[in-house]
């Protein structure tokens, strides 16, 4: 049996063009849940038309702060190590899904291998190679490397990177999001309540702990977006972490009347909302990912990334440094690009593999 471990909406979002296409195949999988984030997973499983949770291992809302995250992880590995038979339903032929670099990507493929399953890492070979940056990504990476079996990479520079690791690497060419845009874009303009203002706008969203976790780097966000909204609309999709570190640090108060804050959308409205902008300011991978398919130019807010989508066509990585943010600022519309069309689905070349591994091996 397939067993698919998520904990994360972008985990979900990046897996779910896979998890509709085994339902359309008739082919079984076991969802798993581990219950890193809560808010918007039920409409992100509306949006791709998906099932919900067949085992949830925890269900108390978003782990908001890092000690929150490491007390969680241990409180779940301590039940799961007893419990691993019973959460993949006894299987010992199966193979287990996990997705990138989150503290639930390890969760999944050390429960995988105390259940005696194969690990199948999608979204593999990513590597900063800083095992403080990011933290603790980087991290979840290597020890993921080491255990899986199978590793879907998105591009033949990922693949390079896992070459003194023994699992089996498939070379996707592209990351699953495309996959996940081209089921959002048809259905974006039908949904009327997203709210895109009139005039022009930009799009931040920044979540990151990292950043977070450091005021000097939150303060300068704040001066930079008050300096921002005097040109344009500034759109601040506030995730719970990004809210609490704001209130916590008392800058909320002092962001320009001109900044309109939001809460967050579901995905298919999400990127109605980025399509329609000017350009976007995010330190998210996933975002960095989304707008070199859709064409749309993105400042990152970070010192490096790991992620090769975009870098010198539509993507800028601010490294902290004011000149580099201005520029940007000044000259987005240079990065602007068509939609990117690519030629095979990652998602089908992912089942096309797993049909070829195990499928064809193993009764469903």
């Amino acid at each position: 049996m397939i067993h698919i471990v998520i904990g994360t909406k972008a985990q979900l979002i990046k897996m779910a063009p896979i998890m509709r296409r085994l339902s359309l195949l008739d082919i079984e999988y076991n969802y798993i849940y581990t219950g890193q984030h809560r808010d918007t997973m039920e409409d992100i499983h509306r949006n791709f038309s998906i099932k919900s949770f067949d085992k949830v291992l925890h269900n108390k809302g978003d782990i908001v702060s890092v000690l929150a995250m490491f007390i969680w992880f241990f409180k779940i590995l301590s039940i799961t190590l007893f419990n691993s038979k019973d959460i993949f339903n006894n299987d010992k032929n199966g193979v287990v899904l996990v997705h990138g670099d989150t503290i639930s990507t390890l969760l999944g493929a050390i429960m995988g291998k105390f259940a005696g399953v194969k690990v199948a890492h999608v979204e593999s070979g990513l590597r900063s190679f800083n095992l403080l940056h990011p933290f603790p990504e980087e991290i979840t990476r290597v020890l993921t490397f080491k255990l899986s079996d199978y590793s879907f990479c998105p591009g033949s520079w990922a693949v390079k990177n896992l070459k003194r690791y023994k699992m089996v690497k498939i070379d996707t060419v592209n990351n699953t999001l495309y996959d996940s845009l081209t089921e959002a874009m048809p259905l974006i303009n039908s949904y009327k309540d997203i709210n895109i203002p009139d005039s022009k706008y930009v799009v931040v969203t920044i979540h990151r702990f990292e950043n977070l976790n450091n005021l000097n780097r939150m303060k300068e966000l704040l001066d930079i977006l008050n300096n921002l909204s005097e040109k344009f609309k500034v759109l601040f999709i506030l995730h719970k972490p990004t809210k609490k570190a704001l209130n916590k640090y008392k800058l909320m108060e002092k962001f320009s009347s001109k900044i309109e804050f939001r809460e967050r959308y579901d995905y298919f409205r999400f990127i109605g909302l980025v399509s329609s902008s000017e350009f976007i300011i995010s330190d998210g991978g996933s975002n960095q990912e989304e707008c070199y398919y859709l064409g749309k130019p993105v400042l990152l807010y970070r010192k490096a990334t790991e992620r090769g989508e975009g870098i010198g066509i539509n993507c800028v990585v601010s490294r902290y440094e004011r000149d580099t943010i201005f520029s940007f600022f000044n000259n987005y519309e240079n990065y602007k690009r068509d939609f990117l069309k690519i030629e095979e689905s990652p998602s089908d070349l992912i089942i096309e593999n797993l049909r070829k591994f195990y499928l064809s091996k193993t009764k469903l």
